[in-house]
């Protein structure tokens, strides 16, 4: 078996024509594992010419699942806390919701604006127990915080130009990621969207027997996600 270049490993038998995703002809193969990995979140235009085991594409299924839903990898920073530098780490924030915001670089375009919107209204944030923390590829002496390029890379950001995409991670309490956007650089996010979001995401943890609909602002209604008991926030639509 050999795995072709696409999204995650798409097995084919030896002797296809096609990538069965993507439709390019023939089928990548890779050096080694690492390699295989950095092929596979690529996309189809890059090929190679070895077979890979089974153990590879194990390794890079496992690379390439969503990080929605488990534990947060936790990383070290050079941070800037009033003023001054201190070394943090993603775990010291256990107990609190967390919102990871990599940025590409400081004082570009958009960057900016999404600093000074999430600043503006960091205290909304610590009022409902949750920290913000803007993460950039840059030193700790020309921005807020920054894990360079390995927080980054561990979060599945880092472009191959070196430098962060609009990646937006929310960290529950017991350190789950709850939420993933990653954003293209040329636009930015919406503060009001991430705040609604994680209200939603405490909301179901509070209430684990309700779901959050589309669009819910804290105070609408909810529904239980249940056959029968659904009708009854259908029928108030």
């Amino acid at each position: 078996m050999i795995a072709s270049q696409c999204g995650p490993a798409v097995l084919a038998k030896s002797g296809s024509k096609n990538c069965t995703r993507c439709s390019m002809p023939g089928l990548a193969r890779c050096r080694s594992s690492s390699s295989l990995r950095r092929s596979a979140l690529s996309g189809c235009s890059l090929r190679a010419d070895v077979r890979v085991s089974r153990a590879q594409i194990d390794t890079t299924c496992r690379a390439l699942k969503p990080l929605v839903g488990y534990e947060a990898p936790d990383f070290v920073a050079q941070a800037v806390f009033d003023q001054e530098f201190q070394t943090v780490t993603l775990s010291q924030f256990r107990g609190q919701y967390v919102i990871l915001m990599f940025y590409p670089l400081d004082f570009t375009f958009v960057c900016p604006t999404e600093l000074v919107k999430f600043s503006d209204r960091a205290s909304e944030f610590r009022d409902i127990n949750c920290q913000v923390m803007g993460i950039s590829v840059d030193s700790q002496f020309s921005h807020l915080h920054g894990p360079s390029k390995t927080g980054a890379r561990v979060y599945g950001v880092l472009t191959d130009d070196g430098v962060a995409l609009r990646g937006l991670f929310i960290i529950d309490k017991e350190g789950i990621i709850q939420h993933s956007t990653i954003n293209n650089l040329a636009f930015g996010r919406s503060v009001e969207e991430a705040k609604r979001t994680l209200q939603a995401i405490q909301y179901v943890q509070e209430n684990p027997d309700e779901v959050c609909p589309a669009g819910w602002q804290p105070g609408s209604n909810t529904m239980k996600p249940t056959p029968k008991d659904s009708k009854e926030y259908f029928a108030a639509l």
